[in-house]
């Protein structure tokens, strides 16, 4: 995952989505992440809220600037981040590359 963090997001409209066998070689390269209902997932842990959001904050900064936005469910001392890739209907490069700069964030 580390080489993916240094990738940059590119559009994809009308590319196609990875296969079972590259989403499979790329989750085994990305710790934590699980392929669940179509995208990427990974829950990331912390001590209070105030910890989780300044997490969030990061994360979206990261977002913003690679134009690729995960869904996020935050609680208290947890978030988990889920990654697809609309405009190709399913699991994209984009979503690895940007899973690998949010692990980055806490690495």
């Amino acid at each position: 995952m580390n080489d993916m963090s240094t990738r940059k997001c590119q559009p994809l409209d009308g590319g196609q989505p990875m296969s079972d066998a590259e989403v499979q070689s790329h989750l085994a390269a990305a710790p934590g992440w699980a392929l669940k209902q179509g995208a990427i997932e990974k829950t990331y842990r912390f001590r209070n809220y105030h910890e989780t959001m300044a997490f969030v904050n990061a994360l979206a900064w990261i977002a913003h600037a690679e134009d690729h936005h995960p869904d996020l469910l935050v609680k208290y001392d947890s978030c988990q981040v889920r990654f697809n890739t609309h405009s190709v209907g399913g699991i994209s490069v984009n979503d690895f590359i940007c899973a690998a700069k949010v692990d980055r964030l806490l690495a």
